[in-house]
């Protein structure tokens, strides 16, 4: 049977980098036959594409009855997926580029939104109706602003067009639904290819008798995340930059505002001690870590990466302690 969970393991791995390519490739040809920028396309069509898997854990750990692990997955995910994601694509690609605009919109509502839940989690038991309201409206108020920004990113983009080439006001687009298609079937290739790895990877586990709580922190935190992995890290080796950071800052956000917001609105969710005393100030500090170290060159550096992924170890490594 181990070989079957290996060769499933390696196949899946397969599937992921390729249909990644394909999501991505297809994702971009998208934003630049409309005028979408590569930060916007990130934080909104890439993040939410990507955050699936975690937005279904959650919902069904908090629905099925064990609401802690649902919000153990959507904090668990974010914290890996700034200081393991873009920790270990920084190191691989040698840096990330990072606008002003981006962290000071995008990269300031990431920490907004963990603050915001921390509150939430430290003066509440259980995180009720209103939590989920306030954060459901909180999302609307930041997308609306993407879709200001984007409104006057196409009519600049379209300006500078019609001076360059002196086009009319009827300018053809591309015909765009083999792109449409095959971005679908980038982002399902994904959800599949990711399920069957997290699927494997509990089972070898399982055989090679590793504690269940390790496996729930990988699997669930880490294994749901797989998908922002793979596109970011093929877009940060593809020097893809903005939507590289715009989509773990867009999956975070999406994660907490939308991941925790929506089954609130359904089910209390009471709130765990350690995620209160340790998790949720973990993530405070790796969101304002990566704020300050990609504010100073404009961009997040190999170096940096190494200091995210070392954060990130030493975390797994104290958290494991204190769960035993």
């Amino acid at each position: 049977m181990m070989i079957i969970y290996v060769l499933a393991m390696v196949v899946s791995l397969i599937l992921v980098i390729k249909t990644a390519d394909i999501f991505v490739d297809n994702l971009v040809a998208i934003g630049e036959a409309k005028g979408i920028s590569q930060i916007i396309l990130g934080v909104t069509a890439s993040a939410v594409g990507t955050s699936l898997p975690e937005f279904g854990s959650a919902v069904i750990a908090i629905l099925s009855g064990t609401p802690d692990i649902g919000v153990g997955v959507v904090i668990g995910s974010n914290i890996w997926n700034i200081a393991g994601i873009l920790g270990i694509s920084a190191f691989v690609a040698g840096f990330i580029k990072t606008g002003k605009e981006e962290l000071k919109r995008d990269g300031l509502m990431t920490l907004l939104t963990a603050l915001m839940l921390m509150f939430f989690m430290f003066f509440m038991t259980k995180l009720n109706a209103v939590v989920g309201i306030v954060m459901i409206v909180a999302y609307c108020i930041y997308l609306w602003i993407l879709i200001k920004k984007q409104k006057e990113h196409s009519s600049e983009l379209e300006k500078q067009e019609k001076l360059k080439n002196n086009v009319p006001n009827n300018i053809k687009h591309p015909d765009l639904k083999k792109n449409y298609i095959l971005s679908i079937v980038g982002i399902l290739g994904l959800a599949i290819g990711c399920k069957i790895m997290v699927w494997s990877g509990v089972e070898i586990a399982n055989i090679m008798n590793i504690p269940q709580m390790i496996i729930g922190l990988f699997a669930l935190s880490i294994g749901t995340s797989a998908p922002e992995f793979v596109v970011t890290l093929s877009s940060a080796m593809k020097r893809l930059h903005s939507l590289s950071m715009g989509t773990v800052l867009g999956s975070n956000i999406f994660n907490i505002l939308i991941g925790i917001g929506i089954p609130s609105l359904f089910l209390a969710i009471p709130v765990e001690s350690l995620s209160v005393t340790f998790d949720a100030p973990v993530m405070i500090l790796v969101t304002s870590l990566l704020l300050i170290m990609a504010s100073r060159k404009k961009k997040l550096t190999r170096w940096g990466g190494l200091v995210l992924m070392l954060i990130y170890l030493m975390y797994i490594i104290i958290r494991i302690s204190i769960s035993v």
